[in-house]
């Protein structure tokens, strides 16, 4: 089907500003902070946090946002979905994704609660542990999702972190009725093992009715199956969508179909200095390549290329034109 302005990716996520800095092991062992990891903090964790941390760079962030921003990069037409309040951050990040070329439409929130802030460290191993507050994010509701735009994408991308709050699930599930009935494709990103652990049954259940391509890391996979060992989650996962797209850090990523397993290496990258937002840069190469009618595994080898030059550099949007680099 054609449609005009159509769309090659629908994205839905939280809408969240970054604020980066730099912190050893010690700064996250005082504060009991889980390395590694994304925990949802209230807005008195947020400003004592915020407090304590170094000298922070702020960027328009949010894994879904990320990612429609990196197909934009590509050349690819990308729209993006999430709520942001009518306040000083929410004009930045409005500024920031409509600049890099994404169509973003949704209406702000006012009265209510602050646009969402993600504190993010960054220790010297470049690990980045995450700590949000979703602020008007939780108040994304099915009233955003417009079914002409759902209608005119390819395929319609969100993260799971969109599951912790009632309001933007339900979005999410008229969003994949709207593309369902349109003939349209699904894809889910797990986003992070400690979101799994909290929907594990959910999204089982989301993979096996609903989602065309899935997109997890090796712990994201390992916790939906609950299992320690790679081989056993990827024969887990087998058959039970039909693309699901496992990424591997240094070792690459593996398309895995009903009939095939793909290992596809990773792409070179010089130094690492900040894993943030590797993943969400890996699905935009990847999709840019899915709706650009590439093979599996060359749609593989541009997610490996989008996540190598955002490791490359602290935050997570592209510092230079990905199309420039495939």
């Amino acid at each position: 089907m054609s449609v005009a302005n159509e769309l090659d990716v629908l994205c839905v996520g939280n809408a969240i500003v970054d604020v980066l800095a730099h912190a050893e092991d010690a700064f996250l062992n005082t504060h009991s902070l889980a390395k590694g990891a994304m925990t949802l903090i209230n807005a008195e964790t947020a400003e004592r946090l915020y407090a304590q941390m170094g000298p922070g760079i702020e960027c328009s962030g949010g894994s879904a946002g990320n990612t429609a921003a990196g197909i934009a990069s590509l050349g690819g037409r990308a729209g993006y979905v999430g709520k942001v309040a009518k306040d000083q951050l929410g004009h930045v990040f409005t500024h920031d994704i409509r600049a890099m070329g994404v169509e973003y439409q949704t209406l702000p929130l006012e009265g209510g609660a602050p646009t969402a802030r993600c504190l993010i460290l960054v220790t010297p191993d470049a690990q980045r542990t995450m700590n949000t507050y979703l602020g008007a994010c939780v108040a994304l509701g099915p009233n955003d999702i417009d079914p002409e735009q759902v209608d005119r994408a390819q395929v319609t991308y969100f993260e799971g972190y969109l599951w912790d709050a009632p309001a933007p699930k339900d979005a999410i599930r008229k969003a994949i009725r709207i593309a369902k009935a349109s003939g349209r494709k699904v894809a889910l990103t797990l986003s992070d093992s400690f979101c799994v652990n909290r929907y594990r049954d959910e999204f089982r259940e989301l993979i096996e009715t609903s989602v065309d391509i899935l997109f997890a890391n090796e712990s994201e996979i390992e916790s939906l199956y609950e299992t320690k060992d790679f081989d056993t989650a990827l024969a887990a996962v087998k058959g039970r969508c039909p693309i699901a797209v496992l990424t591997r850090s240094a070792r690459g990523s593996v398309v895995v179909t009903n009939d095939a397993v793909r290992p596809v290496p990773a792409a070179a990258v010089d130094r690492v200095v900040d894993t943030t937002g590797a993943g969400d840069l890996y699905a935009s190469g990847f999709l840019y390549g899915f709706t650009h009618g590439r093979p599996l595994t060359e749609c593989a080898r541009l997610g490996g290329v989008a996540a190598a030059e955002i490791i490359s550099h602290v935050g997570a949007r592209p510092e230079v034109p990905l199309r420039a680099l495939i």
